[in-house]
């Protein structure tokens, strides 16, 4: 009986599946499988980006990478970046989901306020903060002054930028992981707190006990994106310094883009895609396999 069933779901689901994979798979195949592996074959070749690529140098590229100091520059940045999203935007993104999460007056409000942030664009959200940064017509400029303190150019200093740079990102992104984080706080059943209220659990205690447990599979979901996303940060930091001054706020992405892209150098940049793609790959297998499989 079961086996009839089954073939049965199985003929019905058949026309579904005959209309809509294949175009599925031609457009997975055409806008990334193709392109990966064109990068791929790209990296092995010292390619302008006009014609056919014809000088082939094999693993140069990828030695070229290594002696960068950007690149090693850029690569620190990345590991900061991630730090600073999970020791910082995270924590921040939970305390505010436990604050507006409840049905309380004004909670829509205010994430709505939380969540705006993430809905501006990247580019127009480096814009305005770059704007923000100037030292001769934005707010810190002007808050600088009426304090009595010279001007600082945050963007222009070395020393700051990528500490401006962190504090754009942390303001961007943790509206979207405190939306993740309510949606999890609201499937967990309000009966098992009112049970740990009851055994005198005070506030405190109900939220390590209880809502931290029952928030793990959301919270391994919001460190996965949170990890890719710093791995991959390019659109916020163009406008913002373009990776400068001195290199000092290069990314991986502004890395590939300013010494591979804008020099003309395909092949180069290509091999710093792999690169990145790499170690995106690595991490995304090794992550799932070490905190998801609880959840299979």
């Amino acid at each position: 009986m079961s086996v009839a069933l089954g073939r049965r779901r199985a003929w019905t689901a058949a026309p579904v599946l005959l209309l809509f994979l294949p175009p599925a798979l031609l457009l997975f195949t055409a806008l990334v499988v193709v392109p990966i592996g064109e990068a791929g074959w790209y990296s092995f070749y010292d390619w302008s980006g006009y014609g056919v690529p014809t000088n082939f140098v094999g693993w140069r590229n990828f030695f070229l990478i290594s002696r960068y100091p950007a690149f090693h520059t850029a690569l620190i940045n990345n590991l900061i970046i991630i730090a600073v999203s999970l020791c910082i935007q995270l924590p921040m993104a939970l305390g505010l989901a436990t604050l507006v999460a409840s049905r309380i007056r004004g909670a829509l409000v205010f994430r709505l306020i939380f969540f705006l942030p993430y809905i501006l664009a990247d580019v127009a959200a480096g814009l305005i903060w770059s704007f923000m940064f100037d030292g001769d017509y934005g707010i810190t400029g002007a808050i600088a002054r009426a304090l009595g303190f010279p001007a600082p150019f945050v963007l222009a200093d070395p020393n700051w930028a990528l500490v401006a740079v962190l504090v754009v990102i942390v303001w961007k992104y943790f509206g979207f992981h405190m939306m993740l984080f309510i949606a999890g706080l609201q499937g967990i059943d309000a009966p098992l707190l009112d049970a740990a209220a009851i055994d005198g659990a005070n506030r405190w205690q109900r939220f390590r006990r209880v809502i931290l447990p029952l928030l793990r599979p959301t919270i391994r979901l919001s460190v996965f994106f949170s990890v890719i996303g710093s791995l991959q940060l390019f659109d916020l930091i163009m406008p913002l310094t373009k990776g400068g001054p001195a290199d000092s706020t290069q990314t991986i992405v502004t890395f590939l883009y300013t010494f591979g892209i804008t020099r003309m150098r395909v092949g180069f940049g290509s091999a710093v895609g792999v690169v990145l793609f790499l170690i995106c790959v690595v991490f995304a297998f090794s992550y799932k396999r070490l905190t998801f499989r609880d959840d299979e």
